[in-house]
């Protein structure tokens, strides 16, 4: 580790390479499941998606974890996306982790389901009878926290999860990270989670690499707490570790 640092509730360690990054949340989220499931018997999961997640969810799966007393959540999936397209988080998280894991259950955002609302009402219903245990999450280029871009943020929402209308930065990120050939493919609305669903859980695990997150991560830690930046609000959690690479803490 290269430094901590303390912003408000918020811990911050940054870490040399991308890889150590995502092998030290990987550790801590462990260590926070394995105390749940000491206490309870079994534990609730939210995992995030994207490039941030690779090196995390890479060394998630090497920890030896009670993966058969835990029940998954994700953060969202893109509306009108179907599990089978390249860009799915579904996909994503099946693919990447969850297929090789089996955990006891898993919840998937069934964001090409006819019915959304209904989709969103059973979901929302879901967290509301499995309190989160440890919600892993990244910030994206605009500040967002799953997809909670500044224009659609509300610290006090009153739902859990939503159809948000994605901003321009957002989907341009989507676009440059290699998921969708041009940007008129980027889907423009999706299913959240909101960011009182994510402030919600017990422990957030914020995971945070590449340069090009370095103004956000900058933002996050030294911008006022509003929606401008609405990674901001983290720093009000009081079990919030952010992990950061040298890159994206090179502007702190």
């Amino acid at each position: 580790m290269i430094s901590k640092i303390q912003k408000d509730k918020l811990n911050v360690r940054v870490f040399e390479t991308a890889d150590l990054m995502g092998k030290a949340a990987a550790i801590s989220v462990a260590e926070k499941l394995a105390e749940a499931i000491k206490e309870k018997g079994f534990a609730n999961l939210i995992l995030a998606t994207g490039a941030s997640q690779f090196s995390f969810l890479e060394h998630l799966q090497k920890e030896d974890i009670g993966w058969n007393k835990i029940t998954v959540f994700h953060l969202d999936e893109y509306k009108g996306m179907s599990i089978s397209h390249p860009a799915s988080f579904r996909k994503y998280l099946k693919e990447r982790i969850l297929d090789k894991v089996q955990p006891k259950e898993v919840h998937y955002l069934e964001g090409d389901a006819d019915d959304i609302d209904a989709v969103l009402a059973s979901y929302e219903d879901l967290l509301k009878t499995h309190p989160v245990d440890v919600a892993c999450i990244g910030i994206g280029e605009n500040g967002h926290i799953a997809f909670n871009d500044p224009p659609v943020a509300d610290f006090n929402d009153p739902k859990l999860v939503k159809v948000v209308e994605l901003d321009e930065a957002c989907r341009k990120q989507q676009l440059g990270e290699g998921w969708f050939p041009t940007f008129d493919d980027v889907p423009t609305h999706a299913l959240s989670l909101t960011i009182p669903a994510i402030m919600n859980c017990k422990h957030i695990s914020c995971v945070v690499p590449d340069e090009r997150k370095a103004q956000a991560v900058y933002d996050t830690l030294n911008a006022e707490v509003s929606t401008t930046c609405p990674a901001t609000i983290l720093r009000t959690h009081p079990g919030t570790t952010l992990f950061l690479d040298k890159n994206s803490a090179s502007k702190l």
